[in-house]
């Protein structure tokens, strides 16, 4: 049974929709699934929207819950938002308008290596970076920089000097230095070398931006074109943007503005191993790969290839996650069957992490068998 519209709350644009014909392709978007069916607590969305009308959610934007491959709610509101830094305003938020996926970028980088390795269009895990990049002889000659490898650029564990800790409008922030740099792709496999490549995580926005210039190189297309050819036209992804630094190129580590359910079909796409459909879009052995525990990434997460691992406090059921800065989040939960979306609009705020955390609390209570 399809959800019913509701009107907006006085918070804003908060919209519970019915399947429209729009979007009534089930092989391109999603089908409905009403809250009972789901599973869920009839109060679940109104819960949400007391707690943005209370601020107790402070900025949220759009949450969207998918389980079982269906869509079950999408509630949008409306708040101060920005394009990767411009401000944009207040923004009323609804199923048509796309927002900053930021470094949810980054894992979505991460599938379409995969796709394009099995397309022979890329290099196999095993091979030196720098062999990649044929121009820097003077790196390549480096027998200890020969050992970073593609797989250690996927994981994320490079053994070099990096810093994203600092603010992005500090200009010592790495990647804020890459993007600054004559030859960004110099700057990344430049940089010195602290630790055995492999040997510790390090979170590195130039990892990903080596990793998308191999797919663009191999597959002589840019890497918006190679994703909508092969990921999101398939999905029924019409409305995406890559935004482009100022050389014209796509800025991989966090320049993706999407839908968020559009960004919700990603989440189901590796829940369900690639498939989408009838149609295997993403390797199953690469999905498999890609969300199997690297490396150590913090207290109570760990890190795949571009992507975040980790357990649910109150069940320790697993899940998959992928975040960027300002609250963006997308979490696929297997046990569950359920994807969440969570965009939001605190940039550069330390305490960004507990909102998503907060939403993700109040949709599992609201879930009868979680």
């Amino acid at each position: 049974m399809n959800v019913r519209p509701q009107l907006p709350v006085v918070v804003g644009v908060i919209l519970l929709l019915s399947l429209s014909s729009a979007y009534a392709n089930p092989s391109h978007d999603w089908q409905r699934l009403s809250l009972a069916e789901a599973g869920f607590s009839p109060d679940v969305v109104e819960k949400l929207d007391d707690a943005v009308r209370t601020k107790e959610l402070v900025n949220l934007h759009a949450v969207v819950v998918a389980r079982g491959g269906k869509l079950v709610f999408e509630r949008y509101y409306e708040g101060a938002d920005e394009r990767r830094g411009r401000p944009l305003g207040t923004v009323n938020f609804g199923p048509d308008v796309k927002h900053d996926l930021r470094s949810v970028t980054k894992s979505i980088v991460g599938l379409l290596y995969g796709m394009a390795l099995a397309d022979g269009k890329v290099a196999d895990l095993d091979r030196p970076l720098v062999d990649q990049f044929p121009a820097y002889k003077d790196l390549a000659a480096d027998p200890k920089r020969r050992q970073m490898t593609v797989l250690h650029a996927l994981s994320m564990t490079l053994g070099t000097e990096w810093n994203e800790n600092l603010p992005y409008t500090d200009p010592r922030n790495s990647e804020t230095a890459m993007d600054r740099a004559p030859d960004r792709y110099r700057y990344v496999l430049e940089r010195p070398l602290v630790a055995p490549p492999g040997s510790r995580w390090n979170y590195n926005g130039g990892a990903t931006a080596l990793l998308a210039h191999l797919i663009s190189q191999g597959t002589e297309q840019s890497i918006l074109d190679y994703a909508r050819e092969k990921l999101f036209k398939p999905l029924g992804i019409t409305d995406v943007e890559w935004i482009v630094d100022r050389r014209g190129e796509p800025i991989a580590a966090s320049g993706l503005r999407m839908r968020p359910r559009d960004l919700a079909k990603i989440g189901q796409l590796v829940l369900d191993r690639g498939m989408w459909g009838d149609s295997q879009l993403v390797p199953a052995e690469w999905v498999d790969r890609s969300v199997a525990p690297r490396t150590r990434a913090g207290k109570d997460t760990e890190y795949g290839f571009h992507w975040w691992l980790g357990e649910l406090k109150a069940s320790g059921q697993p899940w998959i996650g992928a975040f960027g800065n300002g609250g963006q989040s997308l979490f696929s939960i297997p046990s569950l069957e359920l994807v969440v979306v969570i965009t939001a609009g605190n940039y550069n705020k330390p305490d960004n992490r507990k909102l998503r955390s907060a939403v993700i609390r109040k949709v599992l209570a609201a879930l009868r068998d979680s």
